[in-house]
């Protein structure tokens, strides 16, 4: 068995990686790779716990945008990350994993209520985590709810999928000057804007130095290699 870095983690999955190539709705080609890594470290035995965001089927800051009331919007929103985490949940049962879904939002016919102690159990009994409905609160992005719930269940890293390498110097689809940075400090995600988390979301990880590894999910293995400390993606910390 390979040497594993990190035994509980918190893995972030945005709408936009569900959607894959898509620009709405779910890939299940894209369901089934994450699927597949996230089977592969579970079967190393390490806890997952998992957040996802609802992008890709409604995006509350839009619809603001749009004239809609911004405290609909967000709750909105979080019903979109419940869709998100069920279908989750479909796909790696039918691998054979034991999942739960726990949300912040009430729900009781379709995923069980957050509690804290309840998740850590549920993660100390190998069973995937996915929890879902953000923080249950509005103006806060699912970003800030999964460092929350890392902290929570003391996870050890909170690994961020995305489309890309890692954290660069700007957006690398539109600037082709933009820098690869394998390594960034939390104070310089705030003080120079990097597109990694919303601010509040850094400042809780620096104030419980609570390390980001933020990676490309598309690239397969990468997961595990976070999850064994290979290098990979862009590592955010005190450095």
């Amino acid at each position: 068995m390979p040497q594993i870095r990190y035994e509980r983690i918190l893995l972030k999955l945005s709408g936009q990686v569900l959607a894959g190539e898509r620009e709405h709705g779910i890939s299940q080609d894209r369901l089934a790779a994450v699927g597949s890594e996230i089977a592969e470290i579970a079967g190393l035995g390490v806890q997952v716990g998992v957040v996802v965001g609802g992008g890709n089927i409604f995006r509350g800051t839009e619809a603001e945008r749009g004239g809609m009331d911004r405290v609909n919007a967000d709750y909105m929103g979080m019903l979109a990350t419940i869709i998100n985490a069920l279908a989750v949940q479909d796909h790696l049962e039918k691998r054979g994993l034991q999942t739960r879904v726990l949300s912040a939002i009430t729900m009781a016919q379709l995923a069980e209520p957050y509690i804290r102690r309840r998740a850590v159990r549920h993660l100390e009994k190998g069973r995937v985590t996915i929890m879902a409905g953000g923080t249950g609160n509005p103006y806060f992005t699912t970003d800030t709810a999964a460092v929350l719930r890392a902290i929570e269940i003391g996870a050890q890293v909170l690994l961020k999928a995305t489309r890309v390498k890692g954290v660069y110097t700007a957006d690398p689809a539109t600037d082709p000057n933009a820098v690869f940075l394998d390594r960034v400090a939390y104070m310089d995600v705030l003080t120079k804007g990097l597109r990694v988390m919303d601010s509040t979301a850094i400042t809780l990880c620096r104030e419980n130095r609570l390390p980001i590894i933020v990676f490309d999910v598309n690239t397969q293995g990468n997961l595990k290699k976070a999850v064994l400390g290979e290098t990979v993606g862009t590592l955010v910390g005190e450095c």
